[in-house]
């Protein structure tokens, strides 16, 4: 059998950076666990656009479309802001995601025990945090026509339209039982239902899915606005989280700062299975291309190291492994081995981009 194919996309500004460690760990999977991947590499976001003029080729999307899975780092930076809107590098993690058809977006924020005081809020309150928020990815009101900047009665109007169809629901709310089988059966439905007509519809069908096909998985509805303040106020009632694009957005970035840094959360972007029955795939850290610290050394590569670590799991069905670099995360962070965004106020001199990476590699040698 061939062996499972990798495309990576390492971005723009701290991409390359994180990416080039999780190469690292790619090759010990490789030499020491006999797990090889056929790697590919090539450009998305800012660095495609100085190249080619676009933020991603027809060339790329389709090798995209061809592999069992992509690894993205991250794109954009203040060098593009002044680009149309048609050309700037999120354009290109945009096409991946809408021809793709990655229609779940999951984004866990888990609080490791060794990281619980970083968190904005008291320990109590979020240490031990596992949370799996599924985001609809492909509809809502960031792709939904009209859309546009127009003029109306003398002056710019900008219009979004929020739109969503029965079956683009139904396919993300089984998503989320379909996980939270696999956790701790219980799903909360966010949206705007008291306000919005696309959120009664959202209700409407998660609520019918769950009565036809998931009636063991315990389902609750709650506004999206209520479901911020809740996941400040009491994170952990929540095991999985199922919501639209936009309000998916807002709500995992809330829940992202539980967990005390971006730098730590990965992401996964799955759609319909694929021919061999992997499903399209892509995986991505949560953080952006911090363009302020690129170069220097200083950026924390365990987002996109858990990120390949889902990939493990979702698309590869090698859960075990997953769970052995996980755990090597875990050990590095109790060893108090910390990159510049993990450092407490007292100091010390932080681990770099390379050696936090070299950490979890000599972790993974001890999981032997």
């Amino acid at each position: 059998m061939s062996n499972p194919s990798l495309l990576i996309l390492p971005g723009d500004g701290i991409g390359p950076e994180v990416m080039a460690e999780v190469r690292k760990i790619i090759d010990w999977f490789a030499d020491r666990r006999d797990l090889v991947f056929d790697v590919s590499e090539d450009l998305v976001g800012g660095c495609s656009y100085d190249k080619h003029g676009t933020p991603l080729t027809d060339e790329v999307m389709a090798k995209a479309q061809s592999v069992d899975a992509v690894l993205l780092g991250a794109v954009g930076g203040p060098a593009y802001d002044d680009l149309d809107f048609s050309v700037k590098p999120e354009r290109g993690l945009l096409r991946l995601r809408k021809e793709m058809d990655l229609f779940a977006n999951l984004r866990p924020a888990q609080c490791f025990d060794a990281l619980a005081d970083f968190s904005s809020l008291k320990r109590d309150i979020v240490a031990g945090l596992d949370i799996m928020i599924v985001r609809e990815l492909t509809s809502g009101s960031y792709f939904g026509e009209p859309r546009g900047i127009f003029e109306e009665n003398g002056e710019r109007v900008g219009i979004n339209t929020q739109r969503y169809t029965e079956s683009e629901i139904d396919r993300v709310a089984r998503a989320a039982f379909d996980l939270a089988r696999k956790r701790d059966k219980r799903v909360c439905s966010m949206e705007k239902a008291n306000v919005m007509e696309s959120g009664i519809l959202w209700r409407e069908v998660v609520q019918a899915v769950h009565d036809a096909d998931y009636p063991d998985v315990e389902l609750t509805h709650m506004y999206a606005d209520n479901g911020g303040m809740q996941l400040v106020r009491n994170p952990k009632q929540f095991d999985v989280i199922v919501t639209d694009n936009l309000f998916g957005d807002l709500l995992s970035d809330v829940a992202a700062m539980l967990t005390g840094s971006l730098g730590m959360l990965p992401s996964a972007s799955l759609g319909a299975p694929m021919d061999n029955g992997r499903p399209k795939a892509l995986y991505e850290p949560v953080h952006g291309s911090a363009p302020d610290i690129a170069g220097e050394g200083k950026a924390n590569p365990i987002a996109c190291i858990l990120s390949f670590a889902m990939a493990l799991r979702y698309s590869f069905d090698k859960g075990d492994e997953a769970a052995r670099l996980e755990g090597a995360v875990e050990q590095v962070l109790a060893d108090g081995v910390r990159s510049a965004d993990l450092m407490q106020a007292e100091g010390g001199k932080p681990a770099s981009t390379s050696e936090m990476g070299d950490a979890i590699i000599a972790a993974l040698e001890n999981s032997l």
